[in-house]
């Protein structure tokens, strides 16, 4: 990726000033922060060596009214504490300009949470959901491309109970975001 964010580093907020400053879903926020256990030991032991590398640097594009935010980011989080990556919180609506480089089937899809390395250069990218659930969204992208369509709110509405259910009962989709986190970081 040839996307440079040097003028974003330290222009974010701290996960926990997110966190304390969600004016929607907070609460369920809170319960998957709390909720998180490491599925393996290999992927805590993973993560936890990430603390020798100063060269990398996260933002996360996010909005506290959105669901994948609140279902991914706070396994992004628990990741990267374990990691102690310096990470911080763009909140959508105030940078347009970040998410308009990251969109997702040409939409602003939050989470991004966004990999650097220290002068800003961008490394690799994860979200806005893990790849099975967003397999669901691609499909009902190419079969209903008019948003104008009579019935399609309908059909988004149903597309959106089966997102949720891909995610799984519980917190099952937590090993799949830390999977996927790993294996983007591994190319590193």
């Amino acid at each position: 990726m040839a996307v440079q964010l040097a003028d974003k580093l330290d222009t974010g907020i701290s996960p926990q000033q997110f966190i304390d400053g969600m004016q929607k879903n907070q609460e369920e926020f809170k319960a998957g922060y709390d909720q998180f256990a490491w599925g393996n030991e290999e992927d805590r032991k993973f993560f936890e060596s990430l603390k020798f590398r100063d060269d990398l640097r996260v933002l996360i594009l996010a909005a506290d009214w959105c669901g994948d935010v609140v279902r991914n980011v706070p396994v992004v989080f628990r990741a990267l504490e374990t990691a102690e990556i310096p990470t911080e919180v763009l909140i959508l609506e105030e940078n347009f300009d970040v998410m308009d480089q990251f969109l997702t089937m040409g939409g602003r899809s939050v989470p991004v949470v966004i990999f650097t390395d220290t002068g800003g250069h961008v490394l690799g990218k994860w979200g806005p959901r893990p790849d099975h659930v967003q397999q669901i969204m691609v499909r009902f992208k190419q079969e209903n491309p008019d948003r104008e369509a009579p019935d399609y709110e309908a059909k988004m509405a149903e597309c959106r109970k089966e997102l949720i259910a891909a995610y799984g009962k519980g917190t099952e989709h937590h090993a799949v975001i830390i999977k996927e986190l790993r294996e983007l970081v591994s190319g590193f």
